[in-house]
């Protein structure tokens, strides 16, 4: 069996401490690789699927990579949320734990 380093953007762990800042439960999926997004998160008694894309690299860097690109247009579950930075994240966070549903 080969291990792959978990590559994530470089402003996902402060995605991440911003949306635990207003409450929401986070949890790395990074490894799991095979296009799987990168957090799950808990937030508003709803669980979401989310895709980190550092939202200050040029937008053909912020693509979904193709095992990306399947696991969104295949997955029968909520969409998934593609947050691109901090405030983005914020807002969406804050959203979603109102109960105002959406992406």
């Amino acid at each position: 069996m080969s291990r792959y380093a978990a590559k994530v953007d470089a402003n996902q762990t402060a995605i991440i401490k911003a949306l635990r800042e207003i409450g929401a439960t986070v949890f790395s999926l990074a490894g799991v690789h095979n296009g799987c997004p990168d957090l799950l998160v808990g937030i508003g008694m709803q669980t979401y699927l989310v895709e980190v894309k550092d939202g200050n690299k040029p937008p053909s860097a912020r693509q979904l990579t193709p095992d990306q690109a399947k696991f969104v247009s295949t997955w029968e579950g909520s969409p998934v949320v593609i947050l691109k930075d901090v405030d983005i994240a914020r807002a969406w966070g804050t959203r979603m734990k109102g109960g105002v549903g959406g992406t």
